[in-house]
């Protein structure tokens, strides 16, 4: 189990914490995703679990044993746990599998082979075995280093951005064949990201972060539905916040349907194809509102909406 307690950090240039009094656990094999606008200390957290960087109070457990910075540590981190930094870390001039099979044994060839061949089938790289990691592109380098960390099975594994330079067409079956692979062998992950897509699909539960502090932590659906505050539903899609009978909701652009008619009366601002449904900005008592249509619709169209109901 991963437990932090009552962190604060804070580099040397700044007034203020960038991470502020965080308490949170995770328990073996789950999935955490860190979530939070840019500069809320996603990346920081991760280096401070790793033990990049030293903790200014707090502690950090791995399985009741502390994680201790550099400042206890010639070389930092634990070899329990294994951390992807949005730099790779690659070596550009021997081949990919020398790069993934870099700190597995050579005392058996065999199965070092049969090791590395197995997580280059993961990240869909097997055909690029023998191919200098300086001829790939950025997103093939970024599946090569997620081979290598997986490489010793650490027991917990700390993502930074992880699929960041993956093309759209191959990140989908990409994160099934990564989280799957986490799950069978009950890895512990700590994911922090921007894509939704991480988060929503894969991530057994989430943390919301801002301006270094947990904001909310819990079960994924129940993070995405409860909706405890704009900031926290807005990482997850477009939200609307109006007001129905004197009461403040907020809302997912699903949660609406188009009706004949209803106290909701919006004018179309713009029509957003997104492939399988059109987004449909509104106008709504001069506040924008965004729901989801099968169709375009004209700028200027009055249109009524209703929220579903929920079976």
């Amino acid at each position: 189990m991963l437990k932090v307690e009552s962190l604060s950090f804070q580099y040397s240039n700044q007034v203020f914490n960038t991470l502020n009094l965080l308490s949170f656990a995770i328990k073996q094999g789950e999935s955490l995703a860190i979530i939070g606008e840019s500069g809320c200390g996603k990346s920081t957290l991760l280096k401070l679990i790793y033990g990049l960087e030293d903790a200014k109070s707090g502690n950090i457990y791995w399985n009741g044993e502390v994680v201790t910075g550099p400042k206890f540590n010639l070389v930092p981190g634990m070899s329990q746990i294994k951390y992807l930094a949005q730099d790779f870390d690659l070596m550009p001039y021997i081949t990919v599998s020398e790069n993934v099979g870099k700190y597995l044994s050579n005392f058996f060839p065999e199965e070092k082979k049969a090791r590395i061949d197995e997580l280059l089938e993961v990240v869909e790289m097997s055909e690029f075995f023998n191919t200098k990691v300086k001829y790939l592109s950025g997103g093939q380098m970024q599946r090569v280093a997620l081979a290598k960390v997986l490489a010793k099975e650490p027991e917990l594994l700390l993502l930074d951005e992880p699929f960041s330079h993956i093309d759209n067409f191959r990140k989908n079956s990409l994160r099934r064949n990564i989280f799957s692979y986490l799950k069978k062998r009950n890895i512990t992950c700590v994911i922090a990201t921007h894509d939704v897509n991480d988060s929503l699909s894969f991530a057994d539960e989430i943390m919301v972060m801002k301006e270094g502090e947990l904001i909310v932590k819990g079960k994924t659906l129940t993070i995405y539905e409860e909706k405890s505050s704009k900031y926290v539903a807005s990482l997850f899609d477009d939200v609307s916040e109006i007001e129905i009978k004197g009461e403040k909701k907020l809302f997912y652009p699903n949660e609406f349907e188009i009706v004949e008619n209803s106290e909701i009366e919006v004018e179309v601002k713009q029509s957003f194809f997104k492939g399988s449904h059109f987004l449909i900005e509104g106008n709504f008592n001069q506040s924008l509102i965004y729901f989801n249509s099968d169709r375009e619709h004209e700028i200027g169209t009055i249109l009524y909406l209703k929220e579903k109901s929920r079976n």
